[in-house]
């Protein structure tokens, strides 16, 4: 009769870091004030020998139930997504489960799921939509921590983790002011949006700090590859001289280059083009490919996260916390080394 294989403890566990058991179930169970390195040695050990901490016994130990829940506006899920993305990576580190809700911009909904989550007990929420302008607080006092990510909360106490799309915008011009370019146009979307005229707002300015004026009011529109080959052939008609077009989004900025290329306007050679978002379908399909502020989403939920661990465990940081986008440049400003060119 072939001999029953023992069932590993976390007595074993901490006998292959080298820690006490004490030790052992607190980097485990995510409690504690012990080093990342203690840490990471009984994780690694647990995994070395495929030990699981069990959740019923963890949440009746800790009062908590590992799992988070995650609300979202943003039906289509291009924004929240890449958010709910970086979340998980972040609570997954720490073993925690996430619940994700839509809310259909629908306030019965919302409340429904508010309601659904705090009856499950989860150790806390996320909030994330499609949009960064701030919302009302989803309820006036919630007994776990609340973290709005992507989108912000009108409520300074709130902690929210948004992306700074004035910083981008800065970017993007600087970008073309240092390829040369000094007659920028902006074509971007709705007025009433946040982000239409955050983007714009900043543009402006920055071209201003360097001496120079935006070759035309910005046009307001629509999200959308049409309303960028309108814009287009509005500058044209109204004689607007411009070597460089700054877009509110990606979709816009496609719009704009297939606008361009059908006039015999070329990309980049007579006019450089930068999109916002940074959306992959966009930018590698565009011709040619679309230099594009990037918000950094999954870095983004990931922070946003870990400030929801952190007021779970005591520590909140209300208030705004604004994250930097970066640029990704291609060839739609910069024009490519051709080999063996002089």
């Amino acid at each position: 009769m072939g001999k029953l294989e023992r069932h590993v403890t976390i007595t074993d566990v901490a006998a292959l870091a080298g820690v006490s058991v004490g030790t052992a179930s607190k980097a485990l169970n995510g409690r504690g004030s012990l080093r990342e390195e203690t840490r990471a040695r009984v994780r690694e050990a647990a995994r070395q020998l495929n030990f699981e901490v069990n959740a019923g016994a963890r949440s009746l130990h800790s009062g908590r139930t590992y799992t988070v829940g995650m609300i979202t506006t943003d039906t289509i899920g291009r924004f929240s997504i890449p958010v709910l993305m970086g979340a998980e990576d972040a609570l997954g580190a720490g073993q925690m489960s996430v619940f994700l809700c839509d809310g259909r911009d629908d306030p019965i909904r919302e409340q429904y799921h508010v309601k659904t989550l705090i009856g499950r007990r989860v150790d806390g929420i996320i909030v994330t939509g499609r949009r960064t302008e701030a919302r009302a607080p989803i309820s006036p006092a919630l007994p776990v921590p609340v973290v709005y990510a992507y989108i912000g909360s009108t409520d300074p106490d709130d902690c929210s983790v948004v992306p700074d799309e004035a910083g981008g915008a800065r970017k993007a011009v600087e970008h073309l002011l240092a390829v040369g370019r000094t007659r920028v146009a902006q074509i971007t979307g709705p007025e009433h949006h946040h982000s239409a005229r955050v983007r714009a707002g900043a543009a402006a300015e920055r071209l201003a700090e360097s001496g120079l004026a935006p070759a035309g009011p910005p046009l307001f529109g629509a999200w959308s590859e049409v309303w960028g080959r309108q814009a287009i052939g509005m500058l044209l008609a109204g004689g607007t001289d411009f070597d460089a077009v700054f877009c509110g989004s990606d979709q816009i900025a496609r719009g704009v280059a297939d606008a361009l290329r059908s006039v015999g306007r070329r990309v980049p050679e007579d006019v450089a083009l930068v999109g916002f978002d940074n959306w992959g379908v966009m930018v590698e399909g565009s011709q040619p490919p679309l230099t594009s502020v990037d918000m950094n989403l999954e870095g983004l939920g990931r922070t946003a996260a870990e400030m929801l661990l952190a007021a779970i465990n005591g520590s909140p940081s209300p208030g705004r916390h604004a994250r930097p986008c970066h640029l990704v440049v291609r060839e739609s400003t910069t024009v490519p080394l051709v080999p063996g060119a002089a």
